[in-house]
C-alpha cells in the first residue's frame, strides 16, 4: 500500500486544544487503510507494487524454498504482512506454494499443509480478499486432478508494530510495500502548544529544520527494532523474512526519489490553499506517516536489535510502463491518492476536492519529469532468524 502501498501504527492519545486535527492526535490504526472497492481503489492502482513484487519474486520463491528444504516442516506458516486489499497478496501465495510444491517433490517428501496469515490494520478491506478466495483454491486445484495442496487462510487485522502470533508458529514472513510506513506520525514534529515545526511540508523538505528529520529518523528506529523483535519471537528459529520496502540512495533525506513525491503533494495542496479550496492552517499541520531509510540505517538496526542476520539487501527501480495511454505523472497521482485517501479526508474532511488535487499533482510530475528525471528506489531484504 508507496508513493503507493502501506501499513502504519497506533497515533498519540493526547489531544492539543490549539490543533485537535495534528496528525499527532490521529490514531493511525484506525483511520489508514488503502481505498478499498471499486474505482480509485487500491486493487485497481497497486501496479506498482505488483511490478515491484514480480522484480524480486525470484528472490522470494529461491528463499522459501531454501527454507523449505533446511526444515522440511509437516505444516508450514506463513504470514503476509500488510496483505492490502487487491490482487497482489494472493497471487504471491500461489507461486509461494507451488515453489514448495517444486521443491517436496525434488526431495521425495510429502507436501506440507499451508496456514497463511494475511495481516493488515483492522480497517483494510479484508473483504475484497476473502471474496477472491473460491477463485483462489480453484485455481489451485486446476490441472492437480482437484486434489489440491492443504491450505488453511485466515486475516488477521492489527499492527505489525508488535505481536501478532503465537511464539514460533511462523516459518516465514513476507512484507511489500509496509515497512515504509511508521506506526505514527512522529510527536516531535509538533511543539508544546501541537504546531508542526514542519510547516508547509507534508514530509523532510529542503525548507524542514534538522530537527524534521530528526523526529523521522528516531520514530523510525523505534519502530524497526519493535518489528524485528516481535517478529524474532513469532519465527522459528532458521525462519525467513522477505522484506520489500521504499527507501533512499545516500544519507541525504532531500533527493528526486521517493521524498520528492512527497514535496508533489506538498505543493498540490499549497495549490488548493490559493484556491480556497482548504485552510493554510489544515496544511501546516499535516504529515505522512513515512519513512525512507538508507541501507546503512537498515543495516544497523538489523544488528543492533541483534535477533536476525541479513542474507541479502539488494537496491532497485521499477521500470517505468503506464497502460491506456495514461502518462506517468497520472499513473503515480493515482497510486498515491489510493494510499492517502483516508488520511486526507480525515484531516481536511469530505470538503476536500480531491479529484483536483491529484489531477494537479498527476501534471507536476509529468512537468518535473520533463524536467530532470525522477527515481525512487526500493530495497529487498532478506533475514534469517538466528
Amino acid at each position: 500500500m508507496n508513493y503507493d502501498n502501506i501499513l502504519p501504527l497506533k497515533g498519540d492519545s493526547k489531544q492539543s486544544p490549539a490543533n485537535s486535527n495534528s496528525p499527532l492526535n490521529m490514531d493511525v490504526e484506525k483511520v489508514f487503510h488503502m481505498t478499498g472497492g471499486i474505482g480509485n481503489s487500491y486493487a485497481q492502482n497497486s501496479a506498482f507494487q505488483k511490478k515491484a513484487s514480480d522484480t524480486v519474486k525470484h528472490i522470494t520463491m529461491e528463499t522459501i524454498q531454501e527454507l523449505y528444504y533446511e526444515v522440511t516442516p509437516k505444516s508450514l506458516g506463513i504470514a503476509d504482512l500488510g496483505c492490502s486489499s487487491g490482487p497482489n497478496s494472493l497471487s504471491l501465495i500461489k507461486d509461494m506454494v507451488e515453489a514448495v510444491e517444486g521443491t517436496s517433490h525434488k526431495i521425495f517428501h510429502p507436501m506440507p499443509e499451508f496456514r497463511v496469515y494475511l495481516n493488515d490494520l483492522p480497517t483494510n478491506d479484508f473483504n475484497s480478499v476473502f471474496k477472491s478466495l473460491p477463485d483462489f483454491y480453484k485455481d489451485l486445484k486446476k490441472d492437480r486432478n482437484q486434489e489440491g495442496p492443504s491450505i488453511f487462510i485466515a486475516g488477521y487485522p492489527g499492527s505489525f508494530y508488535g505481536r501478532l502470533f503465537p511464539c514460533n508458529c511462523l516459518h516465514f514472513i513476507y512484507s511489500s510495500y509496509s515497512l515504509h510506513w511508521l506506526s505514527k506520525v512522529p510527536p516531535a514534529l509538533y511543539d508544546e502548544h501541537g504546531k508542526s515545526i514542519n510547516k508547509g511540508n507534508v514530509y523532510i523538505s529542503e525548507s524542514s529544520p534538522p530537527s524534521v528529520s530528526q523526529a523521522y529518523y528516531k520514530q523510525f528506529q523505534e519502530d524497526f527494532s519493535l518489528f524485528l523483535k516481535s517478529r524474532s519471537e513469532e519465527l522459528v528459529t532458521g525462519g525467513r523474512m522477505v522484506l520489500i520496502l521504499l527507501g533512499r540512495i545516500g544519507q541525504d533525506h532531500v533527493d528526486r526519489g521517493n521524498s520528492f513525491f512527497w514535496e508533489i503533494l506538498s505543493r498540490s495542496l499549497a495549490i488548493s490553499v490559493s484556491q480556497a479550496e482548504i485552510e493554510k492552517e489544515k496544511v501546516d499541520s499535516y504529515d505522512v506517516h513515512f519513512y525512507a531509510a538508507s541501507r546503512n540505517e537498515l543495516e544497523d538496526e538489523v544488528r543492533r536489535e541483534g535477533s536476525f542476520e541479513i542474507d541479502k539487501l539488494e537496491m532497485f527501480e521499477i521500470e517505468r510502463e503506464v497502460k491506456n495511454g495514461e502518462s506517468y505523472g497520472t499513473a503515480v497521482a493515482m497510486t498515491v491518492r489510493a494510499v492517502q485517501e483516508s488520511m486526507l479526508c480525515d484531516h481536511f474532511g469530505d470538503g476536500i476536492d480531491l479529484d483536483s488535487l491529484f489531477n494537479n499533482y498527476g501534471k507536476m510530475i509529468d512537468e518535473e519529469m520533463v524536467e530532470v528525471d525522477i527515481k525512487p528506489i526500493t530495497f529487498v531484504m532478506v533475514l534469517k532468524k538466528l
